[in-house]
């Protein structure tokens, strides 16, 4: 049975962390993937590795701000040997800090990753739908990003590419061989789910997913993560993507 990983994002409005822990290891999973404001410092980190390790979960990915990767390189690598993270990846830049010159950007982003990739461990970047407006070239923030460097992996957010208009199973074959992991993300259709951001649990949207699991597969990613970026029960969220990916 493959290894399905819960990120603890979707969890944040929640129950204290321990219970979200245990709440998603007595449903299977066996992994999870952390965000940035879990261990923001080494204390931070250490307190949930002690979590961590009292449920049995493994934490092989996690976010890390890309401020924290491009200016503390060396507690970054800290943070993750303490959590034995395999995969740093950066999720997110806010409108203001987005770059006009997107190739510029993928430059700065491999080189802020040399560290981290000297270290030992894989650094990526995870997309959300802005890479996908085009440059007044025409061309895509994301390939223009990912052509910053060969060295520069990929976490695929699949309902993201969706909510974008793209064929996530396409995209997961472009970059089969870039890809570290992919989010496991369902797309609700149109007017429903409003008040949970217009995402849905896995299995319980528009997606397709028989092509893009085949696809992933095909691919190199390693790691396979639910995620919802608004649900209103985590539980139930958590219960029913696992249910659907066990089925896969």
């Amino acid at each position: 049975m493959r290894d399905y990983s819960y990120q603890l994002y979707s969890s944040r409005n929640f129950g204290p962390l321990p219970e979200t822990l245990r709440l998603v290891a007595g449903l299977g999973y066996t992994q999870v993937e952390g965000f940035g404001g879990l261990y923001p410092d080494v204390d931070a980190a250490a307190k949930l590795e002690a979590e961590l390790a009292a449920t049995g979960l493994k934490m092989p990915t996690g976010h890390f701000g890309f401020d924290m990767v491009s200016e503390t390189p060396d507690l970054a690598i800290e943070i993750a040997g303490i959590l034995d993270v395999e995969a740093i990846i950066v999720p997110f830049l806010p409108p203001e800090a987005r770059p006009s010159d997107w190739a510029a950007f993928g430059k700065q982003l491999a080189e802020a990753g040399k560290p981290i990739r000297d270290a030992g461990l894989a650094f990526g970047w995870h997309n959300h739908d802005f890479e996908f407006a085009p440059t007044a070239s025409g061309e895509l923030p994301l390939d223009q990003l990912l052509a910053g460097g060969e060295e520069i992996g990929l976490e695929l957010d699949l309902g993201w590419v969706a909510r974008a208009g793209h064929a996530p199973a396409d995209w997961a074959t472009k970059y089969a061989d870039r890809i570290l992991a992919v989010h496991l993300k369902d797309v609700a259709p149109d007017g429903d789910c409003l008040d949970e951001g217009g995402w849905a649990d896995l299995g319980h949207g528009v997606i397709d997913w028989a092509p893009v699991i085949a696809a992933v597969d095909a691919s190199a990613a390693r790691f396979r993560i639910m995620e919802h970026d608004n649900p209103s029960d985590d539980a139930r969220f958590a219960r029913r993507s696992i249910a659907t990916a066990q089925a896969f």
